[in-house]
C-alpha cells in the first residue's frame, strides 16, 4: 500500500479538484487561476536573542486570493510552518470566508521557530522583524493577519504598534484582528471558532446529520487540542448539555466516559502545564482519544490528524473540524464507507473570520459592540452558512445525472459522478462563490 500523500498544499488542491467536477460550466482555465496563490513572500531575518546569541529565523506570507476583497488569515509560530502549509492555509481560508459571504480573500503567514523553547522578548523582536519585513504587503484593505497557532492577543498588539509606527496619522487598527480588547479587539473574539462550531453543530444535528439527536443534549463529545479554540469548545458544548468525555494536549490525553468538567481541566492545566494526571481520569494517548467511542469527535489542533492510516479506528459519529484541514482525503474516503459525517473545516472552525471580520468592520468605524450583538450576529452567519452547505449537498446529490449529461455535452470526461459529502459541497459553494466575483470582475487587462 502506498503512503499517503500529506502535503497540506496537494490536499488542499485536490480538495478543489473534486468540487470542479460539479461544476461543469466553470472554464477551465478560471479555475486553474482560482486554486493557485496569488503569492508567496519569503523573508529571513536575524535576532538577538535573551541569551546573546545571533539566531536566524525564516517567515512566510501567503496570498491565495482578493477577489472578494482584502487577504485575511492567521500568523502561525510553529517549527513544522512550511511554504506549502501557508499555502494551503491560505487558499482554505479563501473558501472558508467564501462559504460564510464575508469579503475577505485568504491568506496565511507563518515563521518556523517554538515558541515554547522563546522567551516572551525573543517573541517580540521575532514578531516585530517580521511585520516590519513584510512591510506594505499586509495592511487594512491589503492583507490583514490575525492569531493562529502559536501566537495570540499579545502578538496581534505587537503587529498593530509595528505597523503603526511604520504608517503614522492613519486608521490602523484595520490591520490586524484578535487585538486585546482595549486596542481595538472585538468582544467575543476569543471564543469565536469555538462558538461558530457549536453553531454548525447544533444547526446541523437539527437538519438531521444524525439520525437520533437533534441536539448536542447528552452527546458524548472528544475534543484533541486544549487550546483556544478546542479549550473554549469544550466549556461551550459543555454549556450546552454535552458529555466531555476526552480531552488533549501536545504532551497527551486524559478520558473519563461520565463526563470531564472543562473549568477543572482549565485549571489543571493552567497549574500544571498540562492534562495529565486530572483527577477522576484516565492518562490516554492522542491517538486513543481519536479512537474512543464517542457522538462527536472534535479535532481542534494541527493538520493531518485524521488520516488513511488510522481513521479505520474512529468510531465517533460525527466529525467537527475545529482545526484547519485535519482530515485527509484518505480518510473522508473511509468516513464515507463508514457513514460518519465530517463537518468540514471551511465551514466548521469560520466563526474566527466571522469575527475578525465584524472586528475590522468595527475598527474601520470606530465602535465597539456588545458581545450579545457580536455573537447574535455570528448565529445568523454561521446558520446560513450551515443551511447553504446541506441544501448544496442535497442538491447536487439529487441531480448527478444531470451534472454527468452536462460535463459530456461540454466536453469533459462523461465518467458518473459520485456522490460527495459536506466537505464537497463546501468547496462547490466557495469556488462557485469567487469563479463569479472574479468573472464578473473581468480578467486584467
Amino acid at each position: 500500500m502506498n503512503a499517503e500523500e500529506l502535503n497540506p498544499f496537494v490536499i488542499a488542491q485536490r480538495q478543489c479538484d473534486v468540487a470542479a467536477r460539479y461544476l461543469p460550466e466553470l472554464e477551465p482555465g478560471v479555475f486553474e487561476f482560482l486554486k493557485r496563490p496569488d503569492k508567496l513572500i519569503t523573508v529571513e531575518f536575524p535576532i538577538a536573542t535573551s541569551s546573546g546569541e545571533v539566531h536566524n529565523f525564516v517567515g512566510y506570507r501567503a496570498v491565495h486570493s482578493r477577489a472578494r476583497g482584502p487577504g485575511k488569515g492567521g500568523i502561525r509560530y510553529h517549527p513544522d510552518v512550511t511554504p506549502d502549509e501557508v499555502r494551503a492555509l491560505a487558499s482554505w481560508m479563501t473558501w472558508k470566508c467564501a462559504v460564510v459571504g464575508i469579503p475577505f480573500g485568504g491568506a496565511k503567514g507563518g515563521v518556523v521557530c517554538d515558541p515554547k523553547q522563546l522567551s516572551e522578548r525573543d517573541l517580540q523582536h521575532i514578531t516585530r522583524r517580521f511585520i516590519s519585513e513584510l512591510g506594505d504587503n499586509i495592511g487594512p484593505a491589503t492583507d490583514i493577519p490575525a492569531p493562529d497557532v502559536g501566537t495570540n492577543a499579545r502578538t496581534m498588539a505587537l503587529v498593530y504598534d509595528t505597523y503603526e509606527v511604520m504608517h503614522r496619522g492613519q486608521n490602523n487598527l484595520g490591520v490586524v484582528t484578535g487585538k486585546p480588547i482595549h486596542i481595538g479587539g472585538s468582544l467575543g473574539r476569543d471564543k469565536a471558532t469555538a462558538r461558530g462550531g457549536l453553531l454548525v453543530t447544533q444547526r446541523a444535528l437539527s437538519r438531521g446529520v444524525l439520525s437520533d439527536a437533534t441536539s448536542c443534549d447528552g452527546l458524548s463529545v472528544a475534543i484533541q487540542g486544549f487550546g483556544n479554540s478546542g479549550g473554549h469548545a469544550a466549556t461551550l458544548f459543555h454549556e450546552a448539555g454535552a458529555r466531555i468525555v476526552a480531552l488533549s494536549d501536545s504532551r497527551g490525553a486524559v478520558h473519563n466516559p461520565h463526563g470531564i468538567d472543562p473549568a477543572l481541566a482549565h485549571e489543571h492545566k493552567n497549574d500544571t502545564g498540562a492534562l495529565a494526571g486530572l483527577a477522576g481520569c484516565t492518562d490516554i494517548t492522542n491517538e486513543d482519544l481519536l479512537a474512543l467511542s464517542c457522538d462527536l469527535l472534535i479535532p481542534a489542533a494541527l493538520e493531518n490528524q485524521l488520516r488513511g492510516d488510522n481513521a479505520d479506528a474512529v468510531q465517533a459519529r460525527l466529525i467537527l473540524e475545529l482545526a484547519n484541514g485535519p482530515t485527509t482525503p484518505g480518510a473522508d474516503t473511509v468516513f464515507r464507507a463508514k457513514d460518519i459525517c465530517v463537518l468540514p473545516d471551511i465551514l466548521a472552525n469560520a466563526g474566527g473570520v466571522t469575527v475578525s471580520y465584524y472586528e475590522w468592520v468595527q475598527n474601520n468605524r470606530n465602535e465597539q459592540w456588545d458581545e450579545e450583538d457580536v455573537n447574535a450576529r455570528l448565529e445568523r452567519i454561521m446558520t446560513k452558512a450551515t443551511d447553504g452547505v446541506i441544501d448544496k449537498h442535497a442538491e447536487v446529490n439529487g441531480s448527478l445525472e444531470v451534472l454527468t449529461a452536462r460535463r459530456e455535452e461540454l466536453g469533459h470526461d462523461g465518467d458518473p459522478l459520485e456522490p460527495i459529502d459536506l466537505r464537497t459541497a463546501a468547496f462547490i459553494v466557495a469556488v462557485d462563490r469567487v469563479a463569479q466575483v472574479t468573472l464578473e470582475r473581468g480578467i486584467w487587462p
